[in-house]
């Protein structure tokens, strides 16, 4: 077996890493420019690098760094490289200390550094001179080692403040009454700043209404121009915001309230590690505190049922996930969150594959599938495998059927009039066969709406009942579903779970919450659980059988009869007898203990004698 030496490795690194350029005749040329100065090579010593940059730090040290990444602001993070022929070991403490070494060097002049240890095929890095574990497996472009400096957590409870803002000065001042069309005016303005954060809404202040429409809506434009060619449904997203119907306002302080908001939402939103929350969710929990009922039967799915989901049927970087009924695209922005992560951050090659080619959603209704577009776009993209369909129809069978889908994640529109068995049974009959697929819908709607059905083609493997509670003020009880396609069942038992508690408690207008963050401990535990067939905590496994039920089976509760059940029956009885009047009785009872008694305390209780009475 051939390996590449120690130049090829270095030379490659170089172009991956983006510290070179191609010239001609395949030459490798290093950049400098009045920003940076960076390169490969096996003869440049870190005091010519400092004379380069005009500093004195490196003056005097000799060693030889195989590539080097150098901004001339030292406030951004500084790389360096060290390569090895493929055939060498990269576990070896050597390789490390040379490494650690030339980093210490460099931070004498920067405070952020990063160090890379390559071989062609197995690579090391370092923050500092701390080994860092959970990065991307292959060698990325220099951009994803800088955003490793680069953490701005999203803040979700300073979201819904921010949203609490924005719904009322959009109800009370632009006049805006219809939920949806708060959530579509609002998103589209966030995807507007998200694609021009240097040049966007802020510098509209000042400028009136219809500047600032105009604004949003050319911005939208220039946003899916390139997308239409794969998916010319996204004009639905310019059309239903030039739809949004409000009493067009004047009020040039409540037009400036709002830009500051959404930017400041666009701020929070826009960080390499958010962890996939659906903001589109957030809206609706904030929103909907005017209106009584979501449109069109839509139960926005909570967020860490999402991460549930994906977390029960193994989705990993390699799938092609489908959301047959994907409402604002929850499931899919989690998928893509986590995959991304997985593939080691949204600066890999990998996770441009990622958000282009697997990533798939239906949506029936106009108003829902922009904001499912808009929603992806906040996040990190991901629109083009978007498509407005009926999930039961022909042609979205058709749709499915010429996808690659590998997992699929969904949460059906629940009553019977939006034909929700229709759909599963479409999406399930039309992926490919032993694909796993996870359902959230009501406890017993396979019962319910002759599941059975379902069960002559493919395979129910698991029920997991959730919380009673989990869809605040809906008034259903849901379980997920999984489903293997292809297989029929053939009576063969399914295992059922219950999941009692989740967590979270409920936050007055922002529905359920995770506030003493409870829940991952208990998403740990029971994705173990269920993997591994062993509820050991709670003993809620069950085995049920699908000729008998198609939900978890709630255990009886057990009788219990105490003494005083029995004294109350013997003097009910007692009474009847001797022909007295239980209410009567009560009264008179009542009125002896309260005027007719001396209560006294002793120590810890309270005494009361009752004198007696002739009558």
């Amino acid at each position: 077996m051939a390996y590449r030496t120690e130049d090829e490795v270095r030379n490659a690194a170089g172009g991956i890493l983006g510290f070179t350029v191609t010239g001609p005749g395949g030459s490798i040329i290093n950049i400098e420019n009045t920003e940076i100065i960076s390169g490969v090579g096996q003869l440049t010593t870190f005091i010519e690098l400092g004379k380069r940059l005009k500093i004195t730090e490196f003056r005097g040290i000799s060693n030889k760094p195989d590539g080097w990444y150098f901004p001339k602001d030292t406030g951004k993070p500084a790389i360096i490289l060290e390569t090895k022929s493929e055939k060498e070991d990269l576990s070896q403490q050597k390789w490390k200390e040379e490494l650690l070494k030339n980093i210490e060097i460099v931070l004498r002049r920067y405070h952020k550094v990063i160090g890379i240890l390559y071989n062609g095929k197995d690579i090391r890095v370092f923050k500092g001179k701390m080994e860092i574990d959970c990065i991307a497996p292959d060698l990325q472009n220099k951009e994803y080692y800088i955003s490793l400096y680069t953490e701005n957590k999203i803040d979700k409870q300073h979201i819904y403040e921010v949203t609490q803002k924005i719904n009322n000065s959009l109800h009370f001042k632009f006049g805006m009454q219809d939920l949806q069309d708060r959530m579509i005016f609002t998103a589209c303005a966030l995807v507007a700043q998200r694609y021009n954060p240097k040049n966007g809404l802020e510098k509209l202040k000042g400028m009136g209404y219809s500047t600032f429409h105009n604004w949003i809506y050319h911005a939208l434009s220039k946003a899916i121009e390139d997308d239409k060619k794969q998916n010319d449904k996204l004009d639905v997203l310019l059309e239903e915001y030039s739809a949004v119907r409000m009493a067009i306002t004047e009020d040039q302080a409540a037009i400036n309230d709002f830009i500051d908001n959404v930017c400041e939402i666009a701020n929070l939103v826009n960080s390499d590690y958010w962890n996939g929350e659906d903001v589109m969710a957030i809206f609706f929990n904030e929103f909907n505190r005017y209106r009584g009922k979501a449109d069109a039967g839509q139960v926005f799915t909570p967020d860490h049922v999402t991460s549930f989901m994906y977390r029960l049927i193994n989705v990993n970087e390699n799938d092609k996930v489908l959301d047959g009924t994907c409402g604002s695209g929850a499931f899919l922005v989690k998928s893509m969150c986590n995959m991304i992560k997985a593939a080691g951050g949204i600066k890999t090659a990998k996770a441009k594959t990622i958000i282009s080619e697997q990533l798939y959603g239906i949506e029936m209704y106009r108003k829902v599938f922009a904001l499912a577009c808009a929603n992806m776009m906040i996040h990190k993209d991901g629109k083009t495998n978007l498509a407005q369909l009926d999930a039961k129809s022909d042609e979205a069978a058709l749709w499915i059927q010429s996808k690659p889908i590998t997992k699929v994640l969904m949460n059906p529109p629940y009553e019977r009039k939006y034909g929700c068995m229709k759909i599963v049974e479409n999406i399930l009959d039309h992926v490919p066969v032993n694909t796993k697929c996870a359902i959230i819908m009501p406890d017993k709607k396979l019962e319910k709406d002759n599941g059975k059905k379902l069960l002559k083609k493919h395979t129910l493997t698991t029920i997991i009942k959730m919380p009673e509670n989990l869809f605040f003020g809906i008034g259903v009880t849901a379980s997920i579903f999984v489903f293997e396609t292809g297989r029929p069942q053939n009576n063969r038992n399914i295992i059922g779970y219950y999941i009692e508690d989740d967590g979270l408690e409920t936050v007055k207008n922002q529905g359920r919450q995770d506030i003493k963050n409870r829940w991952d401990a208990i998403e740990e535990y029971w994705i173990n659980a269920i993997r591994d067939g062993d509820d050991v905590k709670y003993h809620t496994r069950q085995i049920i059988t699908p000729s008998e039920h198609l939900s978890y089976q709630m255990p009886e509760k057990p009788f219990e009869i105490y003494e005083e059940d029995f004294v109350k029956t013997l003097m009910d009885y007692e009474m009847f007898r001797l022909g007295i009047s239980p209410k009567a009785f009560e009264e008179k009872l009542l009125q002896k203990v309260l005027y007719g008694s001396k209560v006294t305390s002793q120590a810890e209780n309270t005494v009361i004698i009752v004198k007696g009475d002739s009558k």
